[in-house]
């Protein structure tokens, strides 16, 4: 892509897990980050169910196994390693069947020994369950590992194909302890102080919502990802989520990973991006940063707003009454307005002749 530059641009990040890498390649890119977790996932410890099933399975070794995610079945092999059964796990397993949710899933499966049968191209359930129903799982036993967010879908659907199944329940996803970092994410999101927000996983993105909705600002905060805020998944069970919570136009990369999730936010930025001259000068306006002369000139979020407008509508004139109501709502102040362009103005000085004011209608920039 070459050299990539997104200063000026913040993105949100909902996940807990393996934010940091995240933000790392944000940062290197130039983006500020503000990290708002709206999802915790926790193990399954060994008092749970988890030890239960494992020696049930060992017991009455399955016909199929659906490994759904990666980090779930290493967190089940590691497990049953540590309560002493590890080999009789894999024994067991050895002769069933094993269906792969995606790559991740399936390179687990392979460490551990085992070898997989088939792996769904699409990374999506209903694919695995359409390939384990065709295979006949009529009286058969199907251990299926069980995903963060539950699949009451899938396990109905292998159900009425008259399939046992055992759910292997290995971690669980749920609020954070602190939900306030999601609070003010959501209100970031709802005021527009960031561009973009990223999804890893569906239930941070439902979570979001529940969290917004105690607030009162499910509505505001769909709006935004339906306008000016960008959502991006990782991959299509992320998707069907957000179009779910009414996100209908959410940023998926062809590849479903984190490091190409964050190479299609950046194209989806940079296309956002303002470009246009003033006076014939070429600038860039990015989220809060302009690029002009060679330098990045930072920008209050209304001066940044302002110039938005004006270069939108360029060369026409924008009415104060739309910029006023746009930018400041209904505390609105002709005077406000008449000092933000002012200092819109004197940041931009080579431009400056360019922001003209056109009496009694409103302000406009000359490209």
């Amino acid at each position: 892509m070459g050299e990539v530059n997104l200063s000026g641009f913040t993105v949100g990040i909902t996940a807990d897990r393996r934010w940091e890498e995240q933000a790392e390649l944000l940062r290197r890119r130039g983006a500020a980050v503000i990290h708002g977790p709206t999802i915790r996932t926790l193990p399954i410890g060994p008092e749970d169910d988890l030890h239960a099933v494992t020696e049930q399975l060992i017991l009455d070794p399955p016909s199929i196994v659906i490994a759904n995610t990666g980090i779930g079945m290493r967190a089940w092999f590691a497990a049953a390693d540590a309560w002493g059964i590890g080999e009789a796990l894999m024994s067991s397993l050895s002769t069933a069947l094993v269906y792969a949710r995606g790559p991740k899933a399936s390179a687990a499966v392979h460490q551990s020994g085992l070898d997989v049968t088939a792996r769904a191209s699409s990374e999506r359930m209903d694919e695995v369950v359409d390939m384990v129903i065709e295979a006949g799982v009529a009286g058969r036993t199907v251990a299926f590992q069980r995903h963060g967010d539950d699949s009451p879908e899938a396990i109905g659907r292998l159900l009425a194909a008259g399939a046992e199944v055992i759910e292997v329940p290995v971690y669980r996803w749920i609020l954070p302890l602190d939900t306030e970092p999601a609070q003010r994410l959501i209100d970031s999101a709802v005021s527009r102080r960031v561009n973009a927000v990223t999804f890893t996983s569906a239930p941070a993105a439902r979570n979001m919502f529940l969290i917004a909705e105690e607030s009162g600002l499910a509505a505001d905060l769909r709006n935004a990802f339906l306008t000016d805020v960008i959502a991006v998944v990782v991959g299509p069970v992320c998707a069907s989520a957000t179009v779910e919570l009414g996100v209908l136009n959410s940023v998926m990369p062809d590849r479903f990973r984190i490091g190409p999730m964050v190479r299609s936010l950046t194209d989806a930025l940079l296309d956002r991006g303002r470009r246009s001259t003033i006076c014939g000068v070429p600038v860039s306006l990015q989220g809060r940063v302009v690029h002009l002369d060679s330098h990045e000139i930072s920008l209050s979020e209304r001066e940044a707003g302002l110039l938005a407008m004006l270069l939108d509508a360029a060369p026409k004139v924008v009415s104060r009454t739309e910029l006023m109501a746009a930018l400041w709502g209904a505390d609105f102040d002709a005077h406000v307005l008449e000092v933000t362009i002012g200092r819109l103005r004197r940041r931009l000085p080579s431009v400056s002749t360019g922001i003209v004011a056109v009496p009694r209608r409103g302000y406009a920039v000359r490209p």
